[in-house]
């Protein structure tokens, strides 16, 4: 379980030009690093900081984020991606680069 003192290491929050605060990164990181698990109680309804996962075929599981992964903002062009709930860079990442994600299509 990753928790803020680990993920601290590698990013900081701050405000974002996205959208509210977001996610940066604190040195440069290689295209596909593993960055973090996105951790947090299991949920059933959506929420702001609610990522669904597609763990098994049509078995989506709802994660309320507690950790600083809740603050990835959405991209068209992002630089990270999950698997699951674990997040990979797909592409280099430069410091103080907002680590952003492709919120993906609504599974409801």
């Amino acid at each position: 379980m990753i928790h803020n003192k680990d993920l601290e290491k590698y990013f900081y929050v701050t405000d974002s030009g996205l959208h509210g605060k977001g996610l940066f990164a604190k040195a440069p990181i290689k295209e596909g690093t593993f960055l973090g698990i996105y951790h947090g109680p299991e949920v059933e309804d959506n929420g702001m900081h609610v990522l669904w996962a597609e763990l098994e075929e049509d078995t989506w599981v709802g994660r309320d984020g507690k950790n600083m992964l809740r603050y990835l903002n959405h991209s068209p062009k992002p630089c990270a991606e999950f698997d699951g709930f674990e997040l990979y860079a797909i592409s280099e990442i430069d410091a103080d680069q907002e680590v952003t994600i492709h919120y993906g299509d609504d599974p409801f």
